[in-house]
């Protein structure tokens, strides 16, 4: 008889900090639906970039949650206390000892054990290993059971395969509806229109092009911008900035606006078939979302009636003139429904257990029978 509580070690940036870390909510969702179905995981984390200083999950009791120091001592014993879990998961950008963390899970795994190499950004990935034919992780991949990636489609299923990948499949965001979900709206969070996301180099021009551009052609609607490193001088007057957002806020934050925008990264809307949490989180809340274009995104809503989609600044100015409150209501709701039924974390740990019982390595350790 088969255990039915196979144990999972985790390694990734973080699971009790959101801060610059936009994967937080992906791993939280995940994890904690897997442990429901019967999982037990540990997370570990490492103490980097100020993240132990800004954490909203405290001691979430469907995780074990191991924090090491930000030395290479300390992870390996993080990952020698790992060795007796049943499935290995390594996850793309932990933040350090990547490279150390990839090899040592395959180096400790055992004929029983599975070795996931779960890729949280893709297109930064592959690109690096593309361009780096001597890069280490170039030669792990075929040895990892299964790469799982965060979004990207069948394009990046293909580059993976190209590079000798076992499988490679996309779990996908989604939503946790006992987590996001519609609240009153705040004063703070008022405006007409509200993008939350970090800085990064290749969002920042698009964030120029969708937001800002439009926001100075539009004195007279009020902006929010949310998101850590945009402290910069030259926002327009009527740009609020309003610095990191803790996940606690983020029903306020999606609540509050008339319309919430989803801004792709360069990389991400190249590949395609990426869709954010924050999208899913914002649908949760029943909020209007306006989203820049890219491939696949009918595969999770239907764009005009459960989500806008503009391709430039000139668009999103237009659908701001054109949008009412009645129209917008009627977009939330459907994207809302749409969600619920379709894209949830309790369906996307469902997709993962069932990849991992069909395997069943695990299964021939003598301690699980």
């Amino acid at each position: 008889m088969y255990n039915s509580k196979p144990s999972i070690a985790f390694f990734g940036s973080s699971l009790v900090s959101a801060y610059r870390n936009g994967a937080a909510t992906y791993y939280r969702g995940i994890i904690k639906y897997l442990h429901r179905l019967g999982y037990k995981i540990t997370f570990y984390e490492p103490d980097v970039f100020d993240r132990q200083k800004h954490v909203d999950l405290h001691h979430p009791g469907w995780a074990n949650v191991v924090v090491y120091d930000n030395n290479l001592l300390a992870a390996e014993h993080a990952v020698e206390n790992a060795r007796q879990s049943d499935v290995l998961i390594k996850a793309s950008g932990t933040g350090v000892f990547d490279e150390y963390l990839e090899k040592a899970i395959l180096e400790i795994r055992k004929p029983y054990q599975l070795a996931i190499f779960w890729d949280i950004d893709a297109p930064l990935t592959l690109e690096s290993v593309f361009s780096n034919p001597k890069a280490p992780l170039r030669e792990l991949i075929p040895e990892y059971d299964y790469i799982f990636t965060c979004g990207g489609g069948g394009l990046i299923v293909d580059a993976y395969k190209l590079l000798n990948a076992r499988e490679c499949i996309p779990v996908y965001n989604a939503l946790d509806p006992e987590t996001h979900f519609r609240v009153q709206p705040e004063q703070r969070f008022r405006c007409d229109l509200a993008f939350l996301g970090n800085r990064l180099p290749d969002r920042e021009e698009r964030v120029n092009e969708f937001f800002l551009d439009v926001a100075r052609e539009m004195p007279q609607k009020n902006f929010i911008l949310a998101g850590s490193g945009w402290d910069i001088a030259g926002l327009p007057e009527n740009v609020k900035y309003a610095g990191h957002v803790y996940t606690y806020e983020h029903n306020a934050f999606n609540s509050s606006p008339w319309a919430v925008m989803n801004i792709s990264r360069q990389t991400m809307a190249d590949y395609g078939f990426s869709p954010a949490s924050r999208i899913f989180e914002a649908a949760g809340a029943g909020a209007c979302i306006i989203t820049d274009y890219w491939r696949g995104i009918e595969q999770f809503f239907e764009p005009s009636n459960e989500i806008q989609v503009v391709r430039s600044g000139a668009e999103v100015k237009l659908m701001l003139e054109q949008l009412d409150d009645k129209k917008a209501e009627k977009i939330g709701m459907a994207a809302f429904a749409r969600v619920v039924a379709e894209h949830t974390y309790e369906k996307r740990a469902l997709q993962v257990s069932n990849i991992l019982l069909e395997k069943r390595a695990f299964t021939t350790n003598p301690t699980h029978l």
